[in-house]
C-alpha cells in the first residue's frame, strides 16, 4: 500500500476545485467553508480535517502516529447506498454506536462517529489512490454545499 497523503496535499487539492472555498480552523480542525464574495461569517463548510482525539470523539483514535481524519458530506442517496439509513442522533457530547464499521482502520470510508447521523463519512490517512477514488463523492458534496449556500437566509 502506498503511504497516506499529507493533510495539506488534500486541502491544497481541493482549494483547486473551486476559488470561492477559504480555508478556516475551525474547532481544532482545518476546514474549508464555501462562501463566494465572504457573505457569510465563515460559509457553509464543504470538509474537513482532524488529527487528534477530543473530549468527545475518540472512536477513530486519531492520536497515534500519522493518523488525521478527512471528513465531508454525503447526498442522502449515496450516503444510504454505502451504509445504509443515517443513524440516529447521539446525545450531546456522544458518539454514534456504529456497531458494523471499524472507524479506526486507515483508508477505509466509514460513517463520521459523531456526524454521521447529518451524512458526514470519514476516511482515515488515505492514500493517493483512495484519494482519486472519492473525487466523485467529493464533486456530489460540493454541489451540496453550494446548494445549501444558496439557501441561506440573506
Amino acid at each position: 500500500m502506498s503511504p497516506p497523503l499529507k493533510p495539506e496535499e488534500i486541502l491544497e487539492g481541493l482549494l483547486r476545485l473551486d476559488p470561492t472555498l477559504r480555508r478556516e480552523p475551525y474547532y481544532g480542525e482545518r476546514a474549508l467553508f464555501y462562501n463566494p464574495g465572504g457573505r457569510a461569517p465563515l460559509g457553509t463548510i464543504f470538509c474537513s480535517i482532524k488529527d487528534r482525539d477530543g473530549p468527545n470523539d475518540k472512536a477513530s483514535r486519531l492520536s497515534r502516529p500519522g493518523v488525521y481524519r478527512f471528513a465531508f458530506e454525503m447526498s442522502a442517496a449515496t450516503f444510504e447506498r454505502r451504509f445504509g439509513p443515517p443513524p440516529r442522533r447521539p446525545p450531546k457530547g456522544g458518539q454514534l454506536a456504529l456497531p458494523d464499521h471499524d472507524l479506526t482502520r486507515v483508508n477505509v470510508l466509514t460513517p463520521h462517529p459523531v456526524y454521521g447521523w447529518m451524512r458526514w463519512a470519514q476516511i482515515l490517512a488515505p492514500t493517493a489512490e483512495r484519494f482519486e477514488d472519492l473525487r466523485p463523492l467529493l464533486a456530489e458534496s460540493l454541489a451540496l454545499v453550494r446548494e445549501k449556500f444558496e439557501r441561506r437566509p440573506r
